[in-house]
């Protein structure tokens, strides 16, 4: 088996030193005596060459992309499925709902098993099974197996949602993780908007079992590739490395151990944190305020894939191919959204570098912008839509904008959340990520009745105006947000004192905007970034008890130990 993987993957993407220990090579060893990365390691996942985290991160953003393109793809042949099955259309919707439910659980439990074994083993064998269960999906001879696959299918998925933006952790420093972190967003939104406009068009000359022939053909061209991925996580990459020097004997060091090796932690334990701190978050104000409005803006996203047949194909009289085509202008949105995204990192970065101290509410500008043009485009988009008598070009171009809004929105959100959370964001974006996503599942069953009984235009109306409801959010944490961290249990604001006791409960973090100015953010702090649904996030001490500085592995984290003179030590 080792033969096997490290024939697939040495070409494109495995660390140089992949099968053997030279016995000349001394094994650098951390104040502990345990094994870390010397600096400069070639074996440090951040060292790797250019050109070979670029081929990973394709290999992630491709895992995503096949996640998103299958939460919508059958919204473009719901009548098919309808017709051949023998249920309504809107009984059909639930190959969307059920799908989008396997995003609420999958997260909870994926996120920290990578932490466990690593990224890659995760990847393997989840998506193996996404794979498996979408044959079921294909050839289902009954309603109930096709909601059943898709259920699974969706569980599976929700891993690369969950463990891929810890793989661009893993590999790119603090400076060059912000564009890829906005790449990895685009995907999220490129995917939903490129199902529907394929499966409609196959509508049209095959049936709905086309739609998931489709998604077979991708995910194996994309297992091929998964299997060229290399291990990522820092510590499962040391421990390899210790089993590789005591397998090779290596003079002096038979005995040498990882950091996690000397750990006593337990797959029990990472659970039982993952599974009940987001809970706990939750009632945060800012946890709370932000998971209600990105939950607002999840199920807009997936309203708009009924919402546009009912627009260009009921209204206008379009076939079910050509009416999917206005969505290609949300993934054009979100593309334009990336690119403004991009260009606040550049200006962020050109501040700190002048001297400015950066704090998490410096997030919140772009949220300010999506939080204005979210109601606007809506009101556009609605009672453009619901005139036939409207140019098609006017709700398209409207269509752009929104989904443009809707990434800046949700991205802006979400490093927030991380920024304001530190090490505890893990657990706030978890708990986030469970209600988005059931409330996107839930969208598909309400929205065609909803716009049914109300029109295009009043319907959307209402979905404006609950945006501007929400519009203040982001402005009144804009202004009050240092006040309101300051209250909170779980969004620390101040390193502790040296000689200060830290409680098992609440780990302290460096200052935000000292980590920030020094230009390794939340990494100088010590804590490993990792996310369960897509963005940078400081992994929860317990969850991942390794602290680390700009390099690799420090040392082991205790419930009493003293973070901040850990760090002045280097």
């Amino acid at each position: 088996m080792n033969k096997l993987e490290r024939l697939l993957s040495r070409p494109v993407a495995k660390p140089y030193r992949s099968a053997d220990i030279e016995t000349a090579e001394t094994p650098y060893l951390n104040d502990d005596g345990h094994l870390d990365f010397a600096p400069g390691d070639i074996e440090n996942p951040k060292n790797w060459s250019f050109v070979r985290r670029c081929y990973i991160t394709l290999i992630s953003n491709l895992l995503v992309v096949n996640a998103t393109f299958a939460s919508s793809s059958p919204s473009g042949c719901l009548s098919s499925i309808a017709r051949e099955l023998h249920v309504s259309q809107e009984a059909a919707g639930l190959v969307i709902t059920l799908f989008l439910l396997g995003y609420v659980a999958g997260p909870l439990f994926f996120a920290p098993l990578s932490e466990f074994y690593g990224r890659r083993w995760i990847f393997y064998a989840t998506f193996t099974l996404y794979l498996v269960f979408n044959f079921l999906c294909a050839f289902a001879n009954n309603f109930t197996a096709l909601l059943f696959g898709r259920f699974v299918t969706g569980t599976m998925a929700s891993a690369a949602l969950s463990n891929a933006p810890g793989v661009l952790v893993d590999i790119w420093g603090p400076r060059e993780r912000g564009n890829a972190m906005a790449i990895f967003s685009t995907m999220t939104f490129c995917g939903p908007a490129l199902g529907p406009v394929i499966s409609g068009f196959l509508q049209l000359k095959e049936d709905w079992r086309w739609t998931f022939y489709v998604l077979l053909w991708l995910g194996a061209f994309t297992e091929v590739l998964l299997f060229t991925l290399p291990e990522t996580l820092p510590p499962v990459v040391l421990l390899n490395k210790a089993r590789r020097i005591r397998a090779a004997g290596v003079l002096g060091y038979e005995d040498i151990k990882a950091p996690v090796e000397a750990t006593d932690r337990s797959l029990g334990a990472i659970l039982k944190v993952a599974l009940t701190r987001p809970w706990k978050i939750l009632i945060d104000p800012i946890s709370a305020l932000v998971a209600i409005y990105l939950s607002v803006v999840y199920m807009l996203l997936y309203m708009l894939f009924t919402i546009y047949p009912i627009v260009f194909q009921q209204k206008r009289g379009w076939n079910s191919g050509v009416g999917e085509l206005p969505l290609i202008g949300t993934a054009i949105g979100a593309i334009i959204g990336g690119g403004f995204v991009f260009m606040m990192t550049a200006r962020d970065q050109k501040r700190i570098a002048a001297g400015h101290k950066a704090v998490p509410e410096d997030r919140l500008p772009v949220a300010m912008v999506g939080a204005v043009l979210f109601p606007l485009t809506m009101f556009a988009f609605a009672w453009s839509g619901n005139f036939n008598s409207v140019h098609w070009i006017v709700p398209t171009i409207s269509g752009v904008f929104l989904s443009t809004a809707i990434l800046l929105i949700f991205v802006a959100f979400l490093n927030y959340i991380t920024d304001s959370y530190l090490m505890f964001a893990a657990s706030a974006l978890a708990a986030n990520t469970v209600c988005r996503s059931a409330c996107g599942a839930a969208a598909p069953l309400f929205t065609e009745y909803m716009f049914g009984a109300l029109g295009v235009g009043p319907g959307g109306s209402l979905i404006a105006g609950v945006a501007v409801l929400l519009a203040p959010i982001p402005f009144v944490f804009y202004k009050y947000g240092g006040k309101i961290r300051e209250r909170s249990k779980y969004a620390p604001t101040s390193p502790p004192s040296h000689d200060q006791e830290i409680p098992e409960e609440q780990h302290p973090s460096e200052e935000y905007e000292t980590a920030v100015e020094s230009g390794t953010e939340m990494e100088k702090m010590g804590y490993h970034t990792d996310s369960p649904d897509g963005n940078m996030t400081a992994t929860d001490v317990e969850e991942e008890p390794y602290l680390r500085d700009g390099v690799g592995l420090d040392r082991v984290a205790t419930p009493n130990d003293n973070r901040t003179k850990n760090i002045a030590q280097h």
